[in-house]
């Protein structure tokens, strides 16, 4: 989990070494000032005693009090919204997703009826998903939840773009666009309320100044400069497992409290490449059959997050006696806790074989299926 060029060849002056590696020197102490450094990532779940090394320096080094748990989030977080908005209405666009799911039940438990939800309809969704979204949600959210059909300007805007950044700035515009032109209507809103977590900030820019971006996301990096409400972000600080559980707490229907995390940006950043809705619908149908032999198998609730990708390349094959020249489907499944670092899921390659034969079959254009099994880092969860 060092994927890192830099290294620690002398320990700095009054610093002792405290261990190392066959190759390096990964931890260094001041003993006198309490300052420690380490060359290694004691933060993700697969360093052996990680956790360990956090808590002995927060609880006996620090002597901070362990004092953040759900009752406090919850809490401070209502506390904040209440002091933020006041007696502002707060829009909120609902993906259907955890994190937005989330933020609904939170701001409704804040503010109550100065929410207003909507649901945009992207084009960007996965097959049949918006029809199950909404069914969801005006079967257990007792709030108003306006719906919004702007398939057809989102794939305008995405028309010709390649390059992943300008596709989520592009939608990050977009969404912006809609949320205006929606204020014609509902004049009284000021605030925008967005379910941007901490590992979407992490991703999008370097909080000591010093790292690179990772990539924007379309809720952090992509949204325009111009923006004309006031931006809350209740969820900020958060991660995935701790949204998850805050959930629970607020009475999330399970059946989206445990779904797979599902991009912003929806099915474009999975779309390598140019966005068509011929790609989209090619994209869907492959997905469709990977979850649904997920679930089948008794697989999805083992993995954190599975998904496909259609590669912007074409591979020769053949089919029958003719020969073929199509589009590549790649398969991504990851083990994660908190989604900062993963690792490919271990599947059964039986069921590996059945998912690639069902998609090559059944998914007009596709003659090729691969399997992704890159970690996190180096690579990211998502392709783009």
């Amino acid at each position: 989990w060092m994927s890192h060029g830099d290294q620690v060849i002398t320990p700095a002056p009054g610093f002792q070494v405290l261990g190392v590696t066959p190759e390096a020197i990964a931890l260094s102490g001041h003993l006198e000032k309490n300052i420690y450094t380490m060359q290694f990532h004691p933060e993700v779940t697969q360093t052996e005693f990680g956790f360990t090394y956090l808590s002995n320096f927060v609880l006996n080094i620090c002597q901070a009090v362990p004092s953040w748990n759900l009752d406090f989030i919850l809490e401070e977080a209502i506390e904040k919204i209440r002091t933020t908005v006041k007696t502002e209405k707060v829009m909120l666009a609902l993906s259907g997703g955890v994190d937005s799911s989330v933020l609904a039940m939170l701001l409704h438990r804040a503010i109550g009826d100065q929410l207003r939800c909507f649901y945009v309809n992207t084009g960007l969704m996965r097959k049949k998903e918006t029809e199950s979204i909404m069914a969801t949600y005006l079967e257990h959210y007792h709030m108003d939840i306006r719906y919004i059909d702007a398939e057809d300007r989102f794939l305008l805007a995405l028309k010709g773009l390649k390059d992943p950044e300008a596709k989520r700035k592009a939608i990050g515009s977009e969404f912006i666009r809609v949320f205006e032109e929606m204020t014609t209507t509902f004049s009284d809103c000021h605030f925008l309320a967005q379910g941007t977590i901490y590992p979407d900030v992490i991703e999008s820019q370097s909080l000591s100044g010093l790292g690179k971006t990772i990539k924007s996301h379309h809720n952090v990096g992509g949204l325009p400069q111009d923006l004309k409400f006031t931006l809350i972000e209740p969820l900020r600080q958060l991660f995935k497992d701790e949204v998850r559980a805050l959930g629970i707490k607020l009475g999330v229907p399970e059946s989206i409290v445990k779904r797979h995390p599902f991009p912003g940006p929806g099915l474009a950043i999975r779309v390598i490449g140019e966005v068509t809705k011929e790609r989209l619908d090619t994209l869907r149908e492959a997905d469709d059959i990977f979850i649904s032999l997920l679930r089948d198998a008794n697989l999805y609730d083992q993995v954190a997050q599975a998904f496909v990708c259609l590669l912007p390349v074409k591979t020769v094959g053949v089919m029958g006696d003719e020969r073929t020249y199509q589009e590549v489907i790649a398969i991504r499944s990851v083990d994660t806790v908190d989604f900062m670092s993963a690792t490919f899921s271990k599947l059964p390659w039986s069921f590996v074989e059945k998912v690639a034969c069902q998609i090559v079959n059944q998914v007009r254009g596709v003659n090729r299926v691969v399997y992704d099994v890159t970690s996190k880092p180096p690579g990211t969860i998502e392709w783009e």
